[in-house]
């Protein structure tokens, strides 16, 4: 099997149909979720992502799957006939406000790289929020050899996570990106530009991002409390666990003691029991949703790094300003 790349080229065709896909042909509050298939081709160590389509939502319903799954494929056959690129090279997904990181999309991901197309799947996470303020929110990501090592086991126990040396932030690694456009492409923005078409922003200074600000702290919130109810659940865990040794301890204990007194009368000792049959062993928990819920703080507190970093720059070249006009 081949290496994984190690970086990521789309193409600007991709990212406008991405663009249309969640904002419409409007400048509206774009859809809450949306996703599709990306196609391309592998170049050596470089993933080139060439196309993509969009595909329905995802609901509940079974039927309703089985048709997203048709569809899919109708769509590559399609792509195939006209001599497309048609090769299966990740997905992509967008929301507005809650992080992606979830369980649906670890699965999704983890079939892709297991069974589509290997460990070169990639996952392009898009945030349209962050790009309606100014700033292009595109990642790329996929699951990292650790975690997929962990998913074919199938087992998020602490001794999987501490044998594979997996934490939540060696889950995932991030593809570095970069975005191509062709010479036709570069030549028709030059001629819009030269020509006066594409009017140039003024409001470079403008602060704003407020709401996002106050959503990414309200769900940073919501996050850090279901966090705490995992660790407690899990602490809670350790502590019955605990009990339960002690108790088996305290029964061998017991038990030898028993069986000295009998051997000093001169009586049999008695049997050794089972202490699986005595003791039910407790099942450890999973700790995919401690890493998942991990992930999603760390994906929030960045959320909060750009939006507020980028309002103190311009507040201190604001400042600046003032100063030397005064």
């Amino acid at each position: 099997m081949a290496s994984a790349t190690n970086s990521c080229r789309v193409d600007g065709l991709v990212l406008m149909r991405i663009l249309r896909h969640c904002h419409g042909y409007s400048n509206e509050v774009p859809m809450d979720i949306c996703s599709g298939v990306l196609q391309g081709m592998i170049n050596g160590s470089v993933l080139e992502v060439t196309d993509c389509f969009a595909t329905p939502v995802e609901t509940s319903e079974e039927e309703e799957s089985d048709d997203i799954i048709e569809y899919s494929e109708q769509m590559l056959r399609l792509v195939r006939e006209v001599n497309s690129d048609h090769v299966q090279v990740g997905w992509y997904v967008s929301t507005l406000e809650r992080s992606p990181f979830n369980k649906t999309m670890l699965e999704t991901q983890y079939q892709y790289q297991r069974s589509i197309s290997h460990e070169h799947s990639i996952l392009l996470i898009y945030n349209p929020l962050e790009t309606m303020h100014g700033r292009l929110g595109l990642e790329a990501y996929r699951l990292s050899a650790r975690a997929m090592e962990v998913m074919n086991e199938g087992s998020f126990t602490e001794k999987s996570l501490h044998d594979h040396k997996l934490s939540w932030s060696s889950m995932f690694e991030q593809v570095p990106l970069e975005l191509h456009r062709s010479t036709l492409a570069n030549s028709l923005l030059l001629e819009l530009s030269s020509t006066g078409a594409v009017e140039a922003p003024h409001e470079f200074l403008t602060v704003g991002g407020g709401s996002q600000l106050e959503s990414c702290m309200r769900l940073m919130m919501d996050t850090v409390d279901e966090a705490t109810q995992d660790i407690n659940r899990y602490t809670q865990f350790i502590k019955q666990q605990q009990r339960q040794q002690q108790q088996i301890a305290q029964h061998r204990l017991r038990r030898q003691q028993e069986n000295a007194a009998r051997q000093q009368r001169g009586e049999q000792p008695l049997p050794e029991e089972d202490i699986e049959k005595m003791f039910k062993p407790m099942v450890p928990p999973s700790r995919l949703d401690g890493l998942l819920l991990s992930q999603q703080l760390s994906s929030y507190g960045k959320q909060l790094k750009e939006v507020a970093g980028s309002n103190l720059s311009k507040l201190l070249v604001l400042k600046s300003m003032h100063d030397v006009a005064l």
